[in-house]
This record gives structure tokens, C-alpha cells and sequence, in this order.
């Protein structure tokens, strides 16, 4: 996996893009928006297999049956993505993603975040795809997870998780801010042994210590400025104990990208790192539920999936 996808990867060098195999839509992205894209996507690319599978198992299917090495258009949004992630690292296919969900992260270090679908289709088409690094979080609970944005660990996944139930008619960062609001009311912090690296880097109290791989999590909030997906390394956010009014007084300054003048957060790069508690921590990947777990493993895969980029980050 370490050698990843080779079409566009070098910087410089013209690599002709592959046409799409495959277009891939989730009907229920969005709050079931997406769906809407169907007919005018059918009607843009006539010659292109369109896709709106019933659940995961059928779209993994469908992307395990393609050529390895295929080019695949995906609409949908992280959580899409994230369930689509074992077929497309299977098959080392080329994923197009045209953002079609409520967090858009993804998207938003590909460059592509702010086109409407029509203008994301025709740059996504001609584009090369270049290497982008995946983490993975094993968990004795959970298994082996990949994820391509996120792992949270701690009050931010209860956040996340908090999320799922939020009113449909709430989108990106006030959907986010929805849910803080009603995990705060039960916020807790965690006993954590941080090591990264093989270095222990803290062992006590902490409000979360989260993984990230994109500059942005949380439907945008600007967490981890210095982040690359292909740098071959992830960053840790470490946020120190707080109590509800500084919890929620971290928030402004997470959203403007200020935090990292706040002598209880940290953020540092690493390429294993392992959490152990002596109470379950909560965990979400990519913005997707996890179980809670003791004692948690997060290494990063450099270049382990062939993305269309429009943007150096």
C-alpha cells in the first residue's frame, strides 16, 4: 500500500486523466438532497455507468467488480467517502468526488468545496489524480477503520456523534454547533496516555486528542492549519481539561483558527500514535460513530488512495 497510485503523482509531470468508470451517487447524502443530482448527472454523462446504490454493501460491490486502477465519480459527502474506503483502497481506484454531503472536508482539501457540482464534474474529469495519505485506527472494540479526514477521540466524538441527531434542516459548521450545544450539558474529560512516535507525550486529564489528516474537521473549522494529505504523516490536536464554560469558550477560537495560542491546546505530527484510558473513550471516524475504546492505535498510510485534486493541500 506504501507504493499508491502512480497516475499524476509527480508534480510537473503531465499525466493524461482516465475517464470515469463509474458514477457513484448516494441517494441519501445530504439528508437525501443528493438524490436531486441523478437526472442532470445521467444527462451530463450519457455514456457513463450512474449508480444509486440501497445501502453500503451494494456500493462496495459495485466498486469491486471495476478494474483495478479505475476512475470513479462519487457524490456524496465524508461519510460517503469513509464507507466507500475499503473498495476503493481494495481496487486502487481513482476517486472524482463531487461534494454533495453536510461536512465536506474531504472536499475541502481537494480543492473542490466551493464549485457546484456542474463546475466540480468538468475539473474533476480533466484532472490527473494524485496520492493522498489514509489513516487507520485499530481498536479492540472496532476493529481496523480507515478513515481519510478524521479520527476524534474524546469530547469532539461525542460531538459527532451527537450530530447524527440533528434536525435535517441544519448543514455544515451550525449543524457542528448544534450538537456542542447538547453534548456540553454531559462533557466530561479522559484520563489519557498519549505516546507519539514512541514518545509519551502526556498522561493525564484531557477534553479530546483527536487524529487529523485535513487541514479542516467538523464541517470546517480550521483545526489543524498545517496539515497535508500527502506529507506522509497526520497531526494530533490535543485539548487540555476544561469545564463547560471553557468548553464552549474554545469554540470561537476553534472556528477562527485561533486555538493554537491557547496554552492547553497542542497540535504536533506523527505517524503512530496510541491512546490508552482507564475509562472508555468515545471515538468517530470521518464523522461516522465508532465504539468507545480503551485502548486505541492510529497510524498513518502514506499514499494509499488516488484522489483528483484541484488544490495543493
Amino acid at each position: 500500500m506504501a507504493g499508491g497510485p502512480r497516475r499524476g503523482s509527480n508534480a510537473g509531470v503531465n499525466v493524461p486523466a482516465l475517464p470515469p468508470a463509474l458514477c457513484l451517487l448516494n441517494p441519501h447524502a445530504a439528508n437525501g438532497r443528493c438524490a436531486a443530482l441523478a437526472a442532470p448527472l445521467r444527462a451530463a454523462l450519457p455514456h457513463v455507468p450512474l449508480v444509486l446504490p440501497d445501502d453500503v454493501a451494494s456500493a462496495r460491490r459495485r466498486l469491486l467488480a471495476l478494474p483495478k486502477g479505475s476512475r470513479v465519480l462519487v457524490a456524496g459527502g465524508d461519510g460517503t467517502v469513509h464507507q466507500l474506503l475499503p473498495a476503493l483502497v481494495e481496487r486502487r481506484l481513482e476517486l472524482a468526488l463531487l461534494p454533495s454531503g453536510t461536512g465536506n472536508d474531504l472536499a475541502r482539501a481537494l480543492g473542490i468545496a466551493g464549485l457546484g457540482w456542474q463546475a466540480a464534474l468538468a475539473r474533476v474529469q480533466r484532472a490527473p489524480a494524485h496520492a493522498m495519505d489514509l489513516g487507520e485506527v485499530v481498536t479492540p472494540e472496532g476493529g481496523r477503520r480507515l478513515f481519510m479526514s478524521s479520527l476524534t477521540a474524546g469530547f469532539d466524538a461525542a460531538i459527532a456523534i451527537r450530530a447524527q441527531a440533528a434536525p435535517k434542516w441544519l448543514r455544515g459548521q451550525p449543524r457542528y454547533l448544534w450538537a456542542t450545544l447538547a453534548a456540553v450539558g454531559r462533557l466530561r474529560v479522559y484520563p489519557l496516555r498519549v505516546e507519539a512516535d514512541g514518545e509519551l507525550l502526556h498522561e493525564g486529564p484531557l477534553l479530546f486528542a483527536s487524529s487529523l489528516n485535513t487541514p479542516t474537521y467538523g464541517s470546517g473549522m480550521p483545526a489543524a492549519p498545517g496539515a497535508r494529505i500527502d506529507d506522509g504523516q497526520l497531526q494530533l490536536l490535543r485539548v487540555g481539561a476544561f469545564g463547560r464554560l471553557g468548553a464552549l469558550a474554545t469554540m470561537p477560537l476553534l472556528l477562527s483558527g485561533q486555538h493554537l495560542r491557547h496554552r492547553r491546546i497542542a497540535l504536533g505530527a506523527f505517524r503512530t500514535l496510541h491512546l490508552a484510558s482507564s475509562a472508555p473513550v468515545p471515538l468517530a471516524v470521518d464523522g461516522e460513530p465508532l465504539p468507545s475504546a480503551c485502548d486505541i492505535t492510529v497510524r498513518v498510510l502514506p499514499r494509499a488512495l488516488g484522489v483528483v485534486r484541484l488544490d495543493a493541500r
